[in-house]
């Protein structure tokens, strides 16, 4: 499935849903940016996906370091289990996350 050349967010319930592609096990955690062709920003992680680390480093890391928002603020929304991920975030409007998100 192809995905957009620029990044759309939804809104539902209250949340802007960010589409997220994660890499654990990675030699560092950082965002990557806006992959096109998955429709997602791609996020690698340091942590394993063993006993939910790697989801709760990537709601601590986008909270924290990249959207500026308590990690309290994020909910992973979809795909608790695998690499494509759904986050929500509370607290923003869609356009401030993309903002803080292609920083």
């Amino acid at each position: 499935m192809a995905g957009s050349d620029e990044p759309g967010l939804s809104e539902k319930d209250g949340m802007v849903l960010v589409p997220v592609r994660v890499q654990p096990r990675s030699s560092r955690t950082e965002l990557k940016g806006w992959n096109a062709d998955r429709g997602a920003f791609e996020v690698r992680l340091k942590a394993p996906p063993v006993d939910g680390a790697a989801n709760a480093e990537l709601v601590r890391f986008l909270g924290r370091k990249v959207l500026r928002v308590p990690p309290s603020d994020l909910a992973i929304v979809r795909g608790h289990t695998g690499r494509d991920k759904t986050v929500g975030v509370r607290g923003l409007d869609a356009d401030a996350v993309l903002r803080r998100l292609l920083r």
